[in-house]
């Protein structure tokens, strides 16, 4: 088992075909990462346990936890694994200290929160720099489907109505190479810009919404420090603004006041387009991440997520649900977990909301990692923020 875990012996060596077919080799190495990202590499079998020789469980240590395991092995002549579940995780000696050591040990700058919600109060369990501003990515989309869910509260908009693909934008996983203003619904849109964090639908949205209603938003939702994301920018205008093609426009952008930046997106529109953002700028590592960029801090990402939650709404809540981050073993003893992620250079950001299975209770565990100076490695981040998620299970 250690060598199918840690990628020494094929997938199909291994398991039967109809194991196969229900466990495709994709979903099965999106489940071996994130655990070894957690725990480490597989070590060893231990405390086997069996009454037939086909069927059993036993212990699978790794690096740092050890793994109870479910097993069935197909009767003679074909011996390959026909069952195989995960179903629960021990981290060996592990604590929030312990966690916070490592944080504190990585290059550039960090912070995290883990707190319990207690309707729309934070009650912190472990946190590190929870009120220092960081450089979040993508995160910046729990503002935009905050304001779409709000105004689908107040019966201005439907998750039904159809609307044109209007703003393309690359890092589009979804949405990449479709034709300009293909119809798609709002509920789409919000699927796509959470799960696959599709940059085209997120600028659909906001310029569809209105970026100083999603600005108003952010600000009625508590963050701390919001002229640092106003105006609030469509991808295509941050990376713009950050390449090469725009050296003369961001100078003046980064030392203006919100009244001055606002004004200079708005005069030069027809320029900060797609055509325009100069993508080769972008290879050599983090650009402008501590000045041009979406912004937040760790509790300012715990308020987002409690007047989200606030909202009652079930599609927003599914939207940040069909992609949990960490994968189904860590996610196991939460009932319900959403999430986002926020990634460029230099940048790591993310963020859980999740309804605790062993008593209901509601808990965010959110973390930021920044550095201007080099690009960073995420599985160390999604390794920290599965240990704090699991912490918080316990």
């Amino acid at each position: 088992m250690p060598d199918v875990v840690n990628g020494n012996i094929a997938f199909d060596t291994y398991f039967a075909p109809h194991f196969q077919a229900a466990v495709p080799e994709a979903q099965f190495k999106a489940l071996v990462t994130g655990m070894t990202a957690q725990y480490g590499r597989a070590l060893g079998v231990e405390d086997k346990r069996s009454l037939d020789g086909r069927a059993g469980s036993l212990h699978l240590r790794f690096e740092k936890g050890i793994a109870t395991v479910l097993l069935d092995v197909g009767a003679p002549p074909d011996e390959r694994v026909t069952g195989l579940r995960f179903t629960g995780f021990v981290m060996a000696n592990d604590s929030f200290a312990r966690v916070t050591t490592e944080f504190a040990a990585l290059p550039g700058t960090t912070g995290f929160l883990v707190a319990e919600i207690e309707g729309d109060h934070i009650r912190r369990v472990a946190a590190a720099n929870a009120d220092r501003q960081f450089a979040v990515g993508s995160t910046f989309k729990l503002y935009v489907l905050n304001e779409l869910a709000a105004e689908i509260a107040s019966s201005e908009r439907a998750w039904s109505d159809v609307v044109p693909l209007s703003h393309l934008s690359f890092s589009s996983a979804a949405t990449a190479n479709w034709p300009k203003d293909t119809p798609v619904t709002l509920q789409t849109l919000a699927n796509w810009m959470m799960s696959v964090s599709d940059n085209g639908a997120a600028d659909t949205l906001i310029h569809l919404l209105g970026r100083e209603r999603i600005e108003a938003r952010m600000r009625s939702a508590g963050h701390s420090d919001p002229s640092r994301n106003i105006p609030f920018l469509t991808t295509v205008e941050a990376f713009a603004l950050k390449g090469n093609n725009f050296s003369d426009l961001r100078g003046d952008f980064v030392k203006g006041d919100d009244a001055a930046q606002r004004k200079l997106v708005d005069v030069n529109a027809d320029r900060l387009t797609l055509a325009n953002v100069d993508g080769v700028s972008f290879g050599a590592g983090p650009r402008f991440i501590d000045s041009l960029e979406w912004f937040a801090s760790p509790s300012d990402v715990a308020r987002a997520m409690i007047d989200l939650r606030a909202r009652r709404s079930p599609q927003a809540m599914a939207a940040m649900a069909i992609n949990n981050g960490v994968g189904p073993v860590a996610a196991e003893p939460w009932r319900y977990l959403g999430y986002k992620g926020g990634s460029e250079n230099g940048v790591l950001s993310m963020s859980l909301l999740g309804e605790r299975k062993a008593d209901g209770k509601w808990f965010v565990v959110t973390a930021s990692w920044n550095n201007p100076d080099a690009n960073l490695a995420s599985d160390r981040l999604v390794g920290l923020v599965t240990r704090l998620l699991a912490l918080a299970a316990k």
